[in-house]
């Protein structure tokens, strides 16, 4: 009986509350230490922390570090193309949601894939003999001790911590997390945030920004975003376990005291574009399409309701049909027309090749006077508002 029981006599309670505390500290070590740490360099994590993370990962999903972080440099590398390992654009929504582990599977077993992409990554004497080498013996050890703790119900939850990953990582963000939610910024893939408040893989959720600014330790953006992984940073930092290497930029544009654009305001667009592209449509595209609507019939009315998503997207993540009514949309609204074709032209900029900052800046003043020329007042009022454009000062993260 003691052995069905197993050694730990808890109530049910208890033990639905330390699956829940394992599982979830398996999403942090997948976030804090492959994610933001290993893959990406965001955050540096103090050794300590790093090998709990790493013996932790090797119970509870047989990973190995090397093979996890090629595979997702590889995503970013060639998301939504037929080498990502796991693009609902490409594959389908419905094979990455349930096949998103075997996805997975499939591109760490490629040596060339991690050759490729899999450098930097802990290549110590542990990893070698132990956590490479016998992969799955982690789990089996795991096992073991969750039946040893608590008998047969052990078997229950050492399953809901294999699947974990797999649903909530491999599946969920994944799939999902490229087919369906908000975005920020119009990143040249269709990643999305899930929520804004990102807690049950981590802050994962917030996948859209993180597509816009990968190397950022913090996920969250906008000011009712939530990040939970990056809480736990600020927690391992505060005890000296962690330092944060970077976070996004944050952009601030301002019409007073500035004459003409300089190069400080071109640097500071080259970091953010995506920010600014954001800001456009929120300050310039949106108010315009509403202004649009107060004074259309129904009928009208419903044809630009239908095109307010394709004026902010890039024209060649919509179909033909889409194009198709925007442009009799904007055959219709001269207004419309012309912040679409300076938004496309804003965009054109950032895609071409300048020997340096001076280039761009004869580009971007010359875009300026085009806006301002247009009698749109705010369209007038962002491109003037270009002239202040800097970063916000950030906190040094890094002391």
């Amino acid at each position: 009986m003691q052995l069905l029981n197993g050694l730990l006599e808890w109530a049910l309670w208890q033990e639905g509350l330390f699956v829940l505390a394992s599982t979830h500290l398996t999403i942090v070590s997948v976030t804090l230490y492959l994610h933001r740490c290993q893959a990406h360099r965001a955050v540096d994590l103090h050794p300590l922390i790093s090998h709990v993370f790493r013996l932790w990962l090797w119970l509870t999903t047989a990973m190995v570090t090397r093979q996890w972080v090629a595979v997702h440099r590889k995503h970013h590398a060639k998301t939504e193309t037929d080498e990502d390992p796991h693009s609902p654009q490409v594959l389908g929504i419905w094979q990455v949601m349930s096949q998103g582990a075997e996805l997975y599977a499939r591109a760490a077993r490629d040596p060339e894939i991690s050759r490729e992409y899999g450098h930097g990554t802990p290549n110590d004497f542990i990893e070698r003999y132990v956590y490479s080498r016998y992969s799955n013996l982690g789990i089996i050890i795991l096992l073991i001790t969750f039946v040893a703790l608590f008998g047969s119900m052990g078997l229950t939850y050492w399953a809901i911590q294999m699947i974990w990953i797999p649903i909530f990582a491999a599946g969920f963000i994944n799939g999902v997390g490229h087919y369906w939610g908000y975005r920020n910024f119009e990143t040249d893939d269709a990643a999305t945030n899930l929520t804004n408040v990102a807690f049950v893989v981590g802050g994962e959720e917030l996948h859209n920004n993180h597509h816009a600014y990968p190397s950022s330790a913090k996920f969250s953006i906008r000011p009712w975003e939530f990040d939970l992984g990056w809480g736990y940073i600020w927690l391992l930092k505060s005890v000296g376990l962690a330092s944060v290497r970077k976070v996004a930029p944050r952009p601030l544009a301002s019409t007073h005291g500035f004459t003409a654009l300089d190069i400080e305001a071109v640097s500071a667009m080259v970091s953010s574009r995506l920010h600014l592209m954001a800001d456009y449509a929120h300050k310039v595209t949106l108010p315009i399409l509403r202004k649009e609507m107060q004074l259309a019939d129904n009928v009208y009315k419903r044809a630009l309701s239908r095109i307010k998503k394709t004026l902010i997207l890039e024209p060649d993540q919509v179909s033909h049909a889409k194009l198709y009514e925007l442009n009799q949309v904007l055959a219709d609204s001269e207004q419309l027309r012309v912040v679409y074709e300076c938004q496309q032209q804003l965009k054109q900029l950032w895609r071409q090749r300048y020997e340096n900052n001076e280039g761009l800046l004869h580009a971007l003043a010359e875009w300026c006077q085009m806006a301002e020329q247009t009698g749109i007042e705010i369209l007038q009022d962002f491109a003037q508002s270009l002239r202040g454009y800097r970063l916000q000062p950030v906190y040094n993260y890094a002391k």
